[in-house]
Formats: structure tokens, C-alpha cells, sequence
């Protein structure tokens, strides 16, 4: 066996594992929530409803990281070789397809959905009200739909229009601007077109500069020297990170998808945005929990002294 290909499902089994694991601690953070609120409403901890009324847009964005999630692993060439389990119809074209919904579902909703939840939830931080209300989660849901539409209407065109539009008007333009799989062996190999990078650059950027301006009204408000490092660490990593995988799968244009290199660039790219995911469930999910758990127990303590 070649050496890219050993180093290329390597690589895939790694993410594959990464992906599992993430999607159990998501598991773990749903029932979690689910166990908070039945805490609340059985016992009623008014006080505490304040830390649980973003709880639909919290599992929201756990099952979207599980969405992304599945996505990266459909786009590894490990599974889409003959004999794998996404070969059954061992046919290029169906490839090709693959990789193209990729792209468009998660450079095109998921990355895209994951980052707005995660500013709205921020947001939501600096509302003294209105966080209580039923209708602020569906209303919620709705504007990160809204705010996602134009990127996802992008990735569209670029993925269908892009190749076509190119044949016929823009045959010198270089095949990486809108190429979303690149064939050898017979198997697609999925690639970013350079195009779907740029427009999710520029979401990012202008995601990046709106947290950085949000993050620094939120830490003036916070007292707590503990929630103002998460807040610190959240915006900084999530920043950095989603900054440093635009410019990875930019670098992979000048790389060939079946080189060691392209698939190394590839996983650092879906490493940065797993680190993401995760560190926005767990401050976002596990640790708001944990924390009115552990404020629970000691207003428990404090009655039970005072009676």
C-alpha cells in the first residue's frame, strides 16, 4: 500500500474517532440539559430559570455539530474507496455528489449556523430579560436561519453554477476556483473550491470582528474572574481557530488531493474547527449546567442551616 494512502486513512480514522467522541460528550451535554430542566421544573427553582431558557438553542447547536460532524466523515476518501462502505454503487459520479453536498452542507449551513448560535448565545448573555420567554428560542432558531440563507445561496452557486458558468465563459480561470472533487483511481477526492473558501473567509472575518466586539462589552459586564477567562479563552480560540481554517483550505488549492500534504492540511483544517465545536459545548452547554448545579446544591445547604 502507498505511503499517502496509509497516511490518508490514518488520518481518516483519526478524524473518524474525534467525530465519535465529540458526538458522545454532545450526547452526555443533551441529557445533561434535559436533567437541569426536569431539576427546575420539578422542584421549583425559579431562580433558576434564567441559566436554562436557551436550552432548545443548546441541543440546536449540539446537533449541528453532530451534523457537521457525519459531514466530515462522508468527505473522507477512506470510506469511498473500492470495497468501503460508501463505495456500494462504485460509481465516480455518485462521488462526486458527495462531495459536492459537502461543501454546500457544511461550508454552506453547518460551519455557518454553528458560529451564529454560538454569538446569538453570547448575545444572549447581555439580556437581562427575554431569554425566560418560550418564543425567544423559535425566534432565535429563526435569525440564525435567516443570517445563514446568503452563504448557503452562495456555496449553491458556486458548487452548481460555478463549473458550468466557467466551461462556458471562463476557460482560462483556473479548474480550483469551483472544483469540488478531483477524480483518481476512480474515486472522487473532495477538494474546496477556492470560491466556497473565500465567501466563508469573509462570513469569518465579519463573524471574528462582531465577537471581538461583543466579548469586550460582556467581559466590562462580568464581575466573576472565572467567567471572564471562559469568555476570554471562547472568543480567542474560536477566533484564531476559524481564522486559521479559512487560510488551511485556502492552502489546499495548491496542493494535490492525493499528495500526504493535502490530506495533512485538510485534517489540521477539520482539527481547528473540532476544537471549536467542542469548547463551545462545553462552556456554552456543559459548564452554564454544571455551574446552577453547583449553586443548586449550596441554596439547598443555606435553607437547610436557616431552617
Amino acid at each position: 500500500m502507498p505511503l499517502t494512502r496509509v497516511v490518508a486513512d490514518a488520518l481518516g480514522v483519526v478524524t473518524i474517532c474525534l467525530v465519535i467522541v465529540l458526538v458522545l460528550f454532545g450526547l452526555f451535554c443533551v441529557i445533561y440539559s434535559f436533567y437541569f430542566r426536569n431539576q427546575i421544573r420539578y422542584q421549583a427553582l425559579n431562580q433558576f430559570t434564567y441559566f436554562s431558557g436557551p436550552w432548545i438553542i443548546r441541543i440546536l447547536y449540539i446537533l449541528l455539530c453532530v451534523w457537521w460532524g457525519v459531514g466530515e466523515i462522508i468527505r473522507l476518501n477512506l470510506l469511498r474507496r473500492h470495497g468501503s462502505v460508501l463505495n456500494v454503487f462504485n460509481n465516480l459520479k455518485w462521488q462526486e455528489n458527495v462531495c459536492k453536498y459537502y461543501i454546500v452542507s457544511n461550508l454552506g449551513f453547518a460551519e455557518p449556523c454553528l458560529f451564529l448560535i454560538l454569538i446569538f448565545l453570547l448575545h444572549a448573555s447581555l439580556q437581562r430579560s427575554g431569554v425566560l420567554s418560550h418564543n425567544w428560542n423559535a425566534k432565535m432558531a429563526g435569525h440564525v436561519l435567516l443570517c445563514c440563507i446568503p452563504m448557503f445561496i452562495l456555496q449553491l452557486i458556486v458548487i452548481l453554477v460555478g463549473p458550468k458558468f466557467r466551461d462556458k465563459r471562463m476557460p482560462k480561470l483556473p479548474s480550483y476556483f469551483v472544483q469540488a472533487v478531483s477524480s483518481s483511481e476512480d474515486v472522487g477526492l473532495c477538494t474546496y473550491p477556492l470560491l466556497s473558501t473565500l465567501f466563508f473567509g469573509l462570513f469569518a472575518t465579519v463573524l471574528t470582528t462582531y465577537l471581538f466586539w461583543l466579548g469586550r462589552k460582556i467581559i466590562h459586564l462580568v464581575i466573576n474572574k472565572g467567567l471572564k477567562r471562559r469568555v476570554c479563552t471562547l472568543i480567542f480560540c474560536v477566533s484564531s481557530l476559524l481564522e486559521l481554517r479559512v487560510v488551511l483550505l485556502g492552502l489546499s488549492v495548491l496542493l494535490k488531493p492525493e499528495k500526504v500534504a493535502f490530506d495533512t492540511v485538510v485534517f489540521l483544517a477539520f482539527l481547528s474547527l473540532f476544537c471549536c465545536a467542542a469548547m463551545g459545548i462545553c462552556i456554552l452547554v456543559y459548564l452554564p449546567i454544571a455551574d446552577s448545579l453547583v449553586l443548586k446544591g449550596l441554596s439547598r445547604d443555606d435553607d437547610m442551616e436557616t431552617n
